[in-house]
């Protein structure tokens, strides 16, 4: 394994271009590279095109799967086992798959409760994915309801009684603490069927034959890892505005813990952002735009959807975005045997033209793209910087010690 492992954060709030970086930095080892999920969910979305065109939307699966990569699902990563097969039946060639049996598991109640949670709120919508993420959380924090993937291990029968224990427990408790006293007749029905606890409890069970349980020190047969984040740094569970964020860490504390246990003793941190900012969901923007910034502007992942609505657009902040990545890469720090460099990467520079526009000190600025990254590089100090002008690793540009 090489020693010097990759990860890659997103500055923001997500969407910033962490499928391409990933994909960036392992394809060069292939079959011989690993990415490793180390928060969120299956609700994330990393988009990836390969040089040969061939595009994907990474949900479950670690984004260098179309280079040959192998997948680590680590003990912060929340599994899903009906979301893996929908992907994994979408991919060209299914990948390795390694889980550290610790990790949570979302069920079909904890998707019901997020939807109808959602839906209840009405205009005061936190901008979930209606995945379930959060609710999969919340219920594993009680260990009467608690479900790992070493609970699926035990078989389908253990599973069936855990589950029936949910739905008939946890479930009605959870909508009561929410507010939520009745149910549409589809919801009734839905939590009711017996047929969709077996559903999912079929999933389950292929899931652990799909998947090969394994700790950190898996790692060490790889010669690239690549700890591949989910969410952006402005969605952060304890840093992001509350409650528009997600139940999860979303900067490299995880990934240095995953790092620590596997033995790994350096890491070069690219975080990431678009060239311009977005927000998909509920939750303040500041100064946000009316429309696209830019008309060379295409997203064909973030599409408007019933729990999210449309994207949302506004001008980088240089400001809050090197704010935003210091206090993250501050947490690197902690581990003092693990030697950290920070790396920043700009995508979508191909969308804007020749002149970006940002601010910096509260006033609206413009530069052309290069320049504005480069600028922006040498605030932070990074010892790198990546400016992708494509969907794909062949656009990417490496500028040494800026």
């Amino acid at each position: 394994m090489a020693r010097t492992a990759k990860a890659v954060i997103g500055a923001n709030y997500g969407d910033e271009g962490k499928g391409l970086m990933t994909d960036y930095h392992v394809a060069p080892a292939g079959a011989k590279g690993i990415v490793v999920r180390f928060n969120g969910g299956a609700q994330a979305g990393h988009t990836v095109t390969t040089p040969g065109g061939t595009r994907h939307v990474f949900s479950h699966i670690g984004s260098g799967a179309l280079a040959g990569a192998a997948t680590y699902l680590a003990r912060h990563f929340v599994c899903h086992p009906t979301m893996f097969f929908k992907e994994l039946a979408t991919l060209p060639a299914p990948p390795q798959v390694f889980v550290d049996d610790r990790a949570p598991v979302s069920t079909l109640y904890d998707i019901l409760i997020n939807q109808i949670a959602e839906r209840h709120r009405g205009n005061s919508r936190h901008g979930s994915c209606g995945m379930g993420f959060g609710e999969t959380i919340e219920r594993n924090l009680d260990p009467a309801f608690a479900l790992t993937v070493a609970d699926l291990r035990q078989g389908a029968g253990y599973l069936l009684h855990r589950l029936a224990a949910i739905r008939s427990s946890y479930v009605p408790r959870r909508l009561a603490q929410l507010g939520i006293d009745t149910l549409d007749t589809e919801a009734t029905e839905w939590l009711a069927s017996d047929v969709a606890m077996q559903g999912y409890a079929h999933a389950a069970m292929r899931f652990c034959r799909a998947t090969q349980a394994a700790r950190p020190d898996v790692l060490a047969d790889y010669d690239q890892v690549v700890f591949e984040g989910a969410q952006g740094l402005l969605l952060d569970q304890e840093r992001g505005a509350f409650p528009y964020v997600t139940r999860s860490h979303t900067g490299v504390r995880n990934a240095f813990e995953v790092a620590a246990e596997a033995g790994i003793d350096a890491i070069d941190v690219t975080y990431v952002s678009r060239a311009y900012l977005t927000r998909h969901g509920a939750g303040p923007l500041a100064r946000e735009l009316p429309g696209r910034p830019y008309a060379g502007i295409r997203d064909e992942t973030n599409v408007p959807n019933e729990f999210q609505g449309a994207l949302r657009f506004a001008h980088l902040d240089l400001d809050l975005l090197e704010r935003t990545i210091r206090t993250d890469f501050r947490d690197a720090l902690i581990y003092s045997a693990i030697t950290a460099r920070l790396e920043l990467a700009i995508s979508c520079l191909d969308q804007v033209g020749s002149s970006v526009s940002y601010f910096e000190d509260g006033e609206l600025k413009a530069a052309a793209p290069e320049a504005m990254a480069a600028h922006l590089a040498r605030r932070l100090c990074a010892s790198a910087l990546y400016t992708t002008w494509g969907p794909g690793r062949e656009t990417v540009n490496r500028t040494e010690a800026v």
